[in-house]
């Protein structure tokens, strides 16, 4: 199969403990954040610098220097979803107690990439009076994520 739904792809946080930075979350601790989430983009951002060598024919080659991955989610507020628990009570949060585990596996089930992130752009309950409340962030790693094979 070479098409994947988006919605087989998992994305799942886990609170993170200052006291143990570098322990990963267990299964368990990690909970799903697909509830009622109607769109999830990409919000990797690369920075990149173009450079022209002497030893080639003068076109510049672009080389990028640094990859900060993540991914901006939207949807629907259910206050008793954990996941979106976890991420509003965040909201009024700086700095290190923005942080939590993030946790990505990939549509076919086969690969997952996990790190420490940070939560930003955070709504909780908003939106017109007619409409459901609303549900956003952004979650990005703060460094680059380990890249596992899902047993």
């Amino acid at each position: 199969m070479a098409r994947q739904k988006n919605a087989l792809r998992k994305h799942f946080v886990a609170p993170f403990d200052k006291a143990n930075a570098t322990t990963a979350p267990t299964k368990e601790q990690y909970k799903l954040l697909a509830k009622y989430i109607k769109t999830v983009n990409d919000e990797t951002d690369e920075d990149t610098d173009d450079v022209a060598w002497y030893d080639g024919d003068g076109t510049p080659e672009e080389t990028v220097k640094s990859v900060k991955a993540g991914f901006s989610f939207e949807g629907n507020f259910d206050v008793e979803d954990e996941a979106q628990k976890l991420i509003a009570d965040l909201r009024y949060k700086v700095g290190d107690d923005r942080k939590v585990w993030f946790k990505v596996v990939s549509s076919d089930g086969k690969t997952a990439w996990e790190a420490v992130a940070i939560v930003s752009k955070i709504k909780a309950g908003d939106g017109d009076a007619s409409d459901f409340e609303n549900f956003e962030c952004t979650i990005k790693w703060v460094s680059l994520p380990k890249q596992t094979a899902v047993a």
